[in-house]
Parts: structure tokens; C-alpha cells; sequence
């Protein structure tokens, strides 16, 4: 006869403490948004507490197939094929608005190397655009694809009360999109970064957004200045791969190519815990470090088995999610460093992950 409680202590505290994790979020009908995505062409919401996907969307290029209509047969028959089977197409960035009604998925492309076909034939057919999907809708097409990128898109995101949205791309250019338009968000500023754009991510004040390149330069830019203010380059020539800034702005930490096993960082997002800082690795393992002890090694997630690329803190900072290369999500559980549930379901990698747990008021 089978028992459907824990039966092991360990199991006994994972749910304890999913637990509490529920019923401190049980005044908020939306309380969790948790989302991935991966190189199976899917994005697939979770059920945080139970691990169930709920729902699942399948990231298809439809403007890509219009897009190639009018190319020559023969160019069809001998390059498109190889086109749509060897070239992976992907989501690479997720955000989720701050209200929890918009899902922002970034796209990115990459072309089989060895392939003879001019590059500007994938430029052309590839999939960089953001795409924005009702979050509370059964429907799996997106509400609007805008971009407007020659580059894949590397960074994404929400202005604090949605009024807008910021995009970044290997094309080099940063761009300020108005939300509040209607259906089609509406390209407000371009700036030019001059070299191909890794990440990008928002100061805290909201009116600034920080940049690092293939250069090895972090720029802040003004949004009131429509400028550049502030350029540091760590290491002249040597590539920055992800940034990340302290929710207070006191801090920023940049992670370049000579770090090669560290995939992204991330701070937390708690007020109160502002020294902690994540970080991706190759290695399989995530690591969370003090910042104001020296960047103190503080723990060492483990128990993915491939690469882990992204990674999402909860609003109190006591949780983390990951996404790794061996198709599986995790929720973490930072005071014992502890898998506390596991989300499978995506058949390749599993490459960035959303989450937005934050108690939002609704009408």
C-alpha cells in the first residue's frame, strides 16, 4: 500500500519547506510566475509549488517562413532545408513584466558554422525580434514581434511600472521601446554602442541602463541625458559576458572571457540581502558569494549534471532557480542548499529562466 507523504527526513523538510513557501504566498491568486525556455523551441510555465508545467508554447519563427517566401526555389531546395534543421533557433532572454500580465521572450540564432550560405541570409530569416505573450491566455501566439535588430538580442526588460522596455543586441545598439502606445510597443531611442552588446541590465533609479561589450567596456547610459556618462573597462580587449547591479546600485559586477566556465551572475534581489551574489557555471554548479566579505564563497549548489546557464532569485531571496544544459529547472533552497523541486520537461538544454513571485495588487 503506497503512503503518499514524505518518507525520508530529508523529504520531510523539502516539503516543510515548500510549505511555508506556499502559504506565504497564498494572498496573491498570481503569486508565482515561474517560466523557462530551451533549445527545444519551447517556453513552458510552471507551477512553482507542485512542478507541474502548466503550459507550454512553442517558439515557432513564422516570420521567418514569411519572410523567405519570395527566395528563388533553388535556393529553397539547396539551403533552406539545412537552414531550418541545423540552425538553432532559441529563446535566449525572459522577462516577465511587472504585473505579471506580459511574458517577454528575446530571440537569438545560430547558424550551423560550416555551412557556405552567406551570412546575410540568415541576418535576413533570423529570429531577432521579442516577442510578448499574454501570460494569463490560453493562446500561443505572441500579442506583438518588435526588435527591429540586424544582431541577436542579448539582453531584455521592463521599466519598474511597465511604462517601457529596453533591448540589447550583438548588433551593437541599445534600444527604448514605449509600452504605452497600445498594441505595438514604439521605438523611442537607439543608441550606438559601437561594438556587439553581451548584456544589459537596469539601475535601480530606473532611469539609467548599464551595457558591458565585446570590447571589455561597461557603459552607463543616461535616459534623461540620451547619452553615454560613464565608460570602465576592466581589462582593455578582453570580452564582458554578463553584468549585474545591486538592487540598491551600490554595487556592479561584470564577469569577462577569461572566466570562461561562468556562464552568468545575478545579485539578489532582497534589500536585505544585497551581499549575495550568483553565479552560472560551466562547471555544473551554482555559487553564491558575500560581497562584503570579500566575495566570500558562502555555498556551491550541486546536482545539475551539464552547464548551468541562467538562474532567478525569489523576491525574499531565500529561493533560487536554475536552468541547466541537462533539460531540468531547479528550485533551491539557499539556507541549507538544498534541491527542493526539480522541473522537468523540456527535451534540450534548458537556457534561461523568469521568475516573478512579488505580491501585485489586482482588480
Amino acid at each position: 500500500m503506497s503512503d503518499s507523504s514524505p518518507s525520508s527526513s530529508q523529504e520531510q523538510q523539502n516539503y516543510a519547506q515548500m510549505q511555508q513557501y506556499q502559504q506565504s504566498l497564498q494572498n496573491d491568486s498570481h503569486s508565482v510566475i515561474l517560466v523557462t525556455a530551451g533549445y527545444d523551441n519551447t517556453i513552458r510555465f510552471w507551477e512553482a509549488l507542485s512542478g507541474i508545467c502548466s503550459r507550454t508554447i512553442q517558439h515557432a519563427d513564422s516570420v521567418m517562413k514569411k519572410k523567405v517566401g519570395y527566395l528563388t526555389e533553388s535556393l529553397l531546395t539547396t539551403h533552406l532545408f539545412f537552414f531550418l534543421n541545423y540552425n538553432h533557433q532559441q529563446v535566449n532572454r525572459l522577462c516577465i513584466s511587472p504585473d505579471k500580465t506580459i511574458l517577454a521572450a528575446a530571440g537569438i540564432t545560430h547558424p550551423c558554422p560550416h555551412h557556405s550560405l552567406h551570412s546575410s541570409f540568415f541576418d535576413m530569416v533570423g529570429n531577432h525580434n521579442v516577442r510578448l505573450y499574454d501570460i494569463s491566455s490560453s493562446n500561443g501566439n505572441p500579442l506583438v514581434v518588435f526588435g527591429e535588430h540586424t544582431g541577436n538580442i542579448t539582453a531584455t526588460g521592463f521599466h519598474g511600472e511597465g511604462r517601457w522596455m529596453f533591448t540589447a543586441s550583438e548588433d551593437g545598439h541599445l534600444k527604448i521601446w514605449d509600452t504605452r502606445s497600445g498594441r505595438n510597443p514604439v521605438l523611442t531611442r537607439n543608441f550606438d554602442n559601437g561594438a556587439p552588446i553581451n548584456d544589459a541590465v537596469m539601475h535601480a533609479n530606473q532611469g539609467e541602463l548599464i551595457t558591458c561589450d565585446q570590447n571589455g567596456v561597461v557603459k552607463i547610459w543616461d535616459l534623461t541625458a540620451h547619452a553615454c556618462t560613464h565608460q570602465l573597462v576592466p581589462e582593455e580587449g578582453v570580452p564582458l559576458r554578463s553584468v549585474s547591479i545591486a538592487s540598491d546600485g551600490s554595487m556592479l559586477v561584470a564577469v569577462n572571457n577569461k572566466v570562461r566556465r561562468v556562464k552568468s551572475l545575478l545579485f539578489c534581489t532582497n534589500s536585505h540581502f544585497l551581499r549575495l551574489l550568483a553565479t552560472c557555471s560551466a562547471d555544473k554548479t551554482i555559487k553564491i558569494w558575500n560581497t562584503e566579505k570579500k566575495f566570500k564563497l558562502e555555498m556551491t549548489l550541486t546536482g545539475h549534471q551539464r552547464w548551468v546557464w541562467d538562474c532567478a532569485f525569489s523576491a525574499d531571496s531565500a529561493y533560487l532557480v536554475t536552468a541547466s544544459s541537462d533539460h531540468v529547472s531547479r528550485l533551491w533552497e539557499l539556507s541549507q542548499g538544498e534541491t527542493i523541486r526539480q522541473y522537468n520537461g523540456h527535451n534540450k538544454a534548458a537556457v534561461c529562466v523568469a521568475l516573478n513571485d512579488l505580491s501585485v495588487g489586482y482588480s
